[in-house]
Formats: structure tokens, C-alpha cells, sequence
């Protein structure tokens, strides 16, 4: 009889709510790009060069999981329902791991992400393809034995756009989820994209967003509510805002595009310095050179095991030069913030006017002071084109699929 080993998210969820001060830390892989990104979801082929355009297939991707489930350093692996249902209800793959399987539970129009598509330069909409059933059981209708077999913890994700029809629209959705959610025992994470369309413009993105968290989950009993948030680091301020406002509120960052390897371990330290529990890493794990690399460091940089960016940057390439692999970067350049959050941008490097400044290696890094992240722009003053381009740069800073 095969017998279920306890999940570190569980132990370690009941020891940060009884204990503010503890040192726990979440880590959660995010391999739902399936749900977002089509074709490029898995990431570029190995085989890979120049303009080719080769992607691994489905199945490299789930091979990847399972080689990341094995390696034990995530708590979470977050998954698409088909995915999940071959791994977690066919091959067991969870069963005698403490990591938790989980499954994308919506996906609303700002990640429809098909080439050539405009769907996200229309307000988001709400929309689910998974259902619970199938997340629990591969099936409509579980029994209450079977929804045992699959995953029974989901994320959801709510854009609010700053109008009333819109956001209203979002939130019956996420209201029409929790009730079924919790009738059923399914328990879920909650993801708040910043507007992908405004209505109108935004004065201090991170407090709109902070207060919308607080207004929306105020009149949610204690079943309904989220196991922990999952939120678009918009700096320190509107984090320890975030945390100090209910201590009972789980806080967790999505990692956002790849950038540099300083840029998603800093994100992670800083974070974690100002209150945050969780971090939620997609494209930066999925891109990386050596994904078991990688996540050990993150997961160092979790525990405190290494308490500077710049020192685990170093490890990291010390451990690809172990593995004979060839980084993408040359250590120096690999030490240098891209800024991704000032620069709206997925890649290396800046737009628009910079300065310069230093990381904590003391090195010279670019900055991007020709946008104000906690604005958003007028719509109304902008081209389509402006407004195709400002999105696109939105969704490559936040989205952590």
C-alpha cells in the first residue's frame, strides 16, 4: 500500500500562520505555460540556434517536471490539467514526494498569448477551461474517493482594469469558483495581474492593487479564502504594506520574464527581506541553463543558506562550469540588474533614458528612469500602436507562466 508522504507546503503554510517570525519559505515551480503560451510554452529546444524557432515538445516539458519533482527542492509544481492528469493521477509522480502538484484553475484572456493574436490588448476577460473535477479526478463528477487522485489545489487569477463592469465580471467568476471550490474540498492560491487594459489611468499601481486584494478577500469567510497570494513585486513599500495589513494573509511573488540571473535571485531576496513568503518562478526556472542548478540556488537563497544575490550568482555559475555548461552570459554580465520591472521588458538590457547605478556587487548596471511603474498611462492619449507596445512590455514583466 503506497503511503503519502507528507507535503512541505502543509507544515509549512500552519508553521508561518503560528509563527510570523519563523523562516519558512515556499517554492513553486510554474509549468502551466501550456495554458498561456502555446507552441514556445515549453521553452527553446536544446537544438535550438539562431532565428530557427524550435521549441521543446510537450513531452521534454513534462519530462522536465519530473526530473524537477525528483530533485525535491519546490514545494509546489504548478501544472496544466492534462499535464497534471498524466503525472499526478497516472504515474503517481507525487505520491511518495513532498512536493504538491497543482493545476492552473482559469485562464483569462491577458494570457492568450498566440502569435499574432490581439486578445491581450482587449480588457481581460474571465474564462476557465479546467475544471475542478478534472484537476481531482481526470474526470466530471468525482466521487468523494476519487478526488484523492489528482491535485487538489489550483491557481486562480483575477485582472481588475479599473472598471466596474469588467471587474465585476472578474470577481462573480472568482466568487463562482471559491463556492464550487469549497463545496468539493479543493483548495486554491490567488493570482492578481496588474490591469492589462485600464479604463482609466492609476495614480500608485501597487496601493490599487493591495487595496483591491483587501476589499475583495474582506468578505470571504475563512473556508473560501486563498491558501496564499500571488502578486507582482511592485517594490518594497507596497509589500510590507501587503504583509502588515492581515497576518493571516500569505504572500507570494510571481517571478515575471528572465532577465538576468541577478535579476531573479535579487527578486527573490528582496521580496523575502520585505515580508514575502512564497515566490511563484515560471520563465525564470523554465530558461534557465541548468534547471536543478538554478532551483538549488533559489532554494538557498529561500532558506538563507546564501544571504547575497550576487554571492549565489557566483555558486551558480561555479555550478555550471561543474556541469560543463556553457552560460548564457559571462559571469560579469550575468551580475548586472536588467531591471525588468522598470523597463516593462522580457530581455536583457533597458528602453528608454537611463543612469547608472550599482548592484550589490558594486558593479555598473543600467536604470531605467523614463517610466513611473506605480502609473499607469492615459489610454486615451496613446495610438493603438503605444498601447499594443505598453501591454506587451506589461505582460513580459508579470507574467509568471
Amino acid at each position: 500500500m503506497q503511503v503519502m508522504v507528507t507535503k512541505s507546503l502543509d507544515s509549512k503554510i500552519a508553521r508561518i500562520l503560528s509563527d510570523p517570525n519563523c523562516s519558512d519559505f515556499l517554492l513553486a515551480d510554474a509549468k502551466d505555460a501550456d495554458m498561456a503560451g502555446g507552441m514556445a510554452a515549453p521553452g527553446k529546444s536544446p537544438e535550438h540556434h539562431a532565428e530557427e524557432g524550435r521549441f521543446r515538445s510537450l513531452d521534454n516539458y513534462r519530462d522536465i517536471i519530473r526530473q524537477n519533482v525528483r530533485q525535491g527542492m519546490v514545494d509546489i509544481m504548478l501544472m496544466s490539467a492534462s499535464t497534471s492528469e498524466v503525472l499526478t493521477i497516472r504515474e503517481r509522480i507525487f505520491d511518495s514526494s513532498h512536493v504538491t502538484p497543482a493545476i492552473r484553475a482559469n485562464d483569462t484572456t491577458d494570457i492568450w498569448l498566440a502569435q499574432g493574436g490581439q486578445y491581450t490588448r482587449q480588457p481581460a476577460r474571465p474564462f476557465r477551461t479546467a475544471d475542478i473535477d478534472h484537476g481531482m479526478c481526470g474526470k466530471l463528477d468525482c466521487s468523494i474517493e476519487e478526488r484523492s487522485m489528482g491535485a487538489d489545489l489550483g491557481l486562480f487569477s483575477v485582472t481588475y482594469n479599473n472598471d466596474i463592469h469588467l471587474d465585476a465580471a472578474m470577481l462573480e467568476d472568482y466568487k463562482a469558483f471559491r463556492n464550487e471550490a469549497e463545496q468539493k474540498g479543493f483548495r486554491h492560491f490567488l493570482e492578481i495581474f496588474p490591469p492589462n487594459a485600464p479604463q482609466a489611468p492609476i495614480g500608485n499601481l501597487g496601493r490599487f492593487i493591495n487595496d483591491n486584494i483587501a476589499r475583495t478577500l474582506a468578505g470571504v469567510a475563512g473556508k473560501g479564502r486563498p491558501l496564499f497570494l500571488k502578486v507582482p513585486y511592485q517594490g518594497p513599500a507596497a509589500m510590507e504594506q501587503l504583509v502588515a495589513y492581515d497576518r493571516n494573509l500569505v504572500v507570494g511573488i510571481l517571478g515575471g520574464s528572465s532577465g538576468t540571473t541577478f535579476d531573479a535571485f535579487h527578486q527573490l531576496w528582496e521580496a523575502k527581506k520585505y515580508g514575502a513568503r512564497v515566490a511563484l518562478y515560471g520563465r525564470m526556472i523554465n530558461n534557465s541553463e541548468h534547471q536543478p542548478s538554478f532551483i538549488r540556488h533559489l532554494r538557498l537563497l529561500a532558506d538563507g543558506e546564501i544571504n547575497d544575490p550576487a554571492e549565489a550568482v557566483r555558486s551558480y555559475h561555479a555550478a555550471l562550469a561543474e556541469n560543463k555548461i556553457t552560460p548564457y552570459r559571462p559571469l560579469n554580465d550575468d551580475l548586472a540588474s536588467t531591471l525588468r520591472q522598470s523597463a516593462y521588458s522580457g530581455n536583457s538590457g533597458t528602453s528608454g533614458g537611463t543612469k547608472s547605478a550599482k548592484n550589490t556587487n558594486g558593479a555598473e548596471l543600467a536604470v531605467d528612469d523614463s517610466k513611473d511603474l506605480e502609473k499607469t498611462p492615459d489610454f486615451s492619449k496613446m495610438s493603438q500602436q503605444e498601447k499594443l507596445e505598453w501591454n506587451r512590455r506589461r505582460l513580459d514583466r508579470t507574467l509568471g507562466t
